[in-house]
């Protein structure tokens, strides 16, 4: 099955976003990549195998950047050189408002489920809920978060690098793990879900 066969599929790239960002995971600027995975590799070295502490890292960076600007701008204006070249360092009104967006869909999907829970008294979706958060909270006894940040960089600029390369094999395995995990969702749903006893929504029974 070869990519001629979906002539209407979307590439990998063009499901990225298709600009700056997937030609960066995509490692069609392998440059900048490469350097990016160094750097990170580096820190992630640093903080965990080193002893070094984040918060103090990232203080004392900032401090070494305040001073060398300082003394610059300071010798500039005696030497009659340019200023530092800063850019504007100022937040748009249109990307705190599309980030508010982003933000108030998540937030409004995590109060849906819960209300669905909550009141709705959905068996399946506190199942699916309970458990995907048991599989954080395992995942997170395993890992601190700096390495968490560190395995979804590394994640980030593999797998979907990996997907475009050999996606319709990918895709193959996808779709028989998918009828795998659906069929096996059927057998719970049919032999356990159904079988317990849903509350009876008492404001039908007011109509």
């Amino acid at each position: 099955m070869g990519v001629s066969d979906h002539p209407s599929r979307i590439s990998v790239h063009q499901a990225l976003g298709g600009g700056s960002v997937a030609d960066f995971l995509l490692w069609r600027r392998w440059c900048g990549a490469a350097v990016f995975l160094v750097s990170a590799s580096s820190l992630w070295f640093l903080f965990e195998r080193g002893g070094y502490n984040l918060l103090s890292f990232v203080a004392n960076v900032v401090l070494l950047l305040v001073v060398i600007l300082f003394l610059w701008a300071k010798s500039a204006s005696i030497l009659n050189r340019p200023l530092p070249p800063l850019p504007d360092m100022e937040i748009s009104e249109e990307s705190v408002v599309k980030a508010a967006d982003v933000i108030r869909v998540w937030i409004n999907y995590a109060l849906s489920v819960a209300r669905d829970i909550a009141v709705g008294r959905n068996v399946k979706l506190f199942l699916q809920v309970a458990f995907g958060l048991w599989v954080v909270s395992y995942i997170g006894s395993l890992f601190n978060f700096l390495t968490l940040v560190y395995i979804g960089v590394v994640l980030s600029l593999s797998v979907p690098v990996l997907y475009d390369k050999y996606q319709d094999y990918i895709d193959d395995k996808l779709r028989v793990t998918h009828r795998v995990v659906q069929t096996q969702y059927k057998k719970i749903d049919d032999n356990i879900l159904r079988k317990i006893p849903m509350a009876i929504n008492k404001g039908k029974k007011t109509q």
